[in-house]
């Protein structure tokens, strides 16, 4: 299981490491507020719109994830759908491959990370194979040769320009190319970025 964050709004996202687990049948990690007495059972978020003891997601026996809401005061969304009521306990409900969950809603009166809410996108059972080198190397060879006129002319996907030289540009981890100007909106999340294209998240650092 690889739990990443959503990028969906860079000025109202909260950006945290990339969360790599392996769900054994029985194994449950408990998600909420920060605080010095979690373990390596927990996940912890310093956002003041999580409560302590938030959420849980575990593993069945038949390998399927689960998720409950446990009595937070701001609610778990599955998908944007609330689990449960503030303050009451939802029922189990499976997570799929893709799936978003928000924890918190954002905290209108307050601009600071704190009061954000956390929104995180669950991968399961994904390969974690990178594309292969080559295919970097061919790429980079193409915006290399933009000059020729046999060359084909790839496209910045966002405004559907043509890249041509002397033009600065972006390359994300997932080898898709961008003009760095309109990418550029994108990268206020840094470290972490969200490929427009593939939806693929990464830690720029």
């Amino acid at each position: 299981v690889r739990i990443v964050p959503n990028i969906e709004d860079a000025s109202r996202c909260v950006v945290f490491d990339i969360v790599d687990r392996e769900f054994q049948p029985g194994t449950s990690i408990k998600i909420g507020r920060f605080t010095d007495r979690h373990t390596s059972s927990h996940m912890s978020f310093k956002s003041k719109v999580v409560s302590r003891a938030h959420c849980e997601i575990w593993s069945e026996v038949d390998g399927k994830l689960y998720i409950k809401d446990t009595r937070s005061s701001s609610g778990t969304f599955l998908n944007h759908i609330r689990l449960s009521s503030a303050n009451h306990e939802s029922r189990p409900t499976q997570i799929q491959d893709g799936d978003i969950v928000q924890l918190g809603i954002d905290y209108q009166g307050g601009q600071e990370e704190i009061y954000r809410s956390v929104r995180m996108r669950f991968e399961l059972n994904r390969s974690r194979n990178p594309r292969p080198m080559s295919y970097t190397i061919t790429a980079f060879n193409n915006l290399q040769n933009t000059s020729n006129a046999d060359a084909s002319i790839e496209e910045c996907c966002i405004c559907l320009c043509a890249m041509a030289p002397f033009q600065a540009l972006f390359i994300s981890p997932c080898a898709h190319s961008y003009h760095y100007k309109c990418i550029r909106p994108l990268l206020k999340s840094h470290p972490g970025f969200q490929c427009p294209i593939c939806r693929t998240y990464s830690d720029l650092e």
